[in-house]
């Protein structure tokens, strides 16, 4: 992946978030059965130097693990967190293969439930909610 786009696109995704890095997939639906990730690590983490060399880690696990575990005609993203540089390299790859273990098994974008106000009688308004009798003496 190298255009800015497709990288957004991810972000649309499943999202599996782990101590050293965030896990974002999302299927094309293009009829395009090829695995395609990316890296993107920020200058919160660090200067150049730790960047790239979090970058090299999370190519090295991509190309093992993705083959294996990823999910065909996916897009695949890595972004990398603070903690993640000091990890080691063993734990990350535990990590990643539980987080695309967890995307697995997350539901499909039309079986979640509801989002935040999305049910009635919930978030702030008047009426229709739980202690309607509040402030009644029995």
């Amino acid at each position: 992946m190298g255009r800015r786009a497709d990288f957004l696109a991810a972000n649309r995704g499943k999202r599996a978030p782990m101590p050293g890095f965030v896990l974002l997939v999302r299927d094309r639906a293009d009829g395009d059965p090829a695995m395609r990730f990316g890296i993107t690590v920020t200058k919160k983490v660090g200067g150049a130097v730790i960047r790239n060399r979090m970058k090299r880690r999370f190519r090295v696990l991509a190309r093992e693990l993705l083959p294996l575990h990823g999910f065909a005609g996916a897009d695949h993203v890595l972004i990398g967190r603070d903690g993640g540089i000091e990890r080691d390299f063993t734990l990350l790859r535990t990590e990643l293969q539980k987080a695309l273990g967890k995307i697995a098994r997350a539901p499909q974008a039309g079986d979640s439930p509801p989002r935040h106000g999305a049910r009635a009688g919930h978030g702030r308004g008047k009426g229709g909610g739980e202690g309607g009798d509040r402030g009644k003496v029995p």
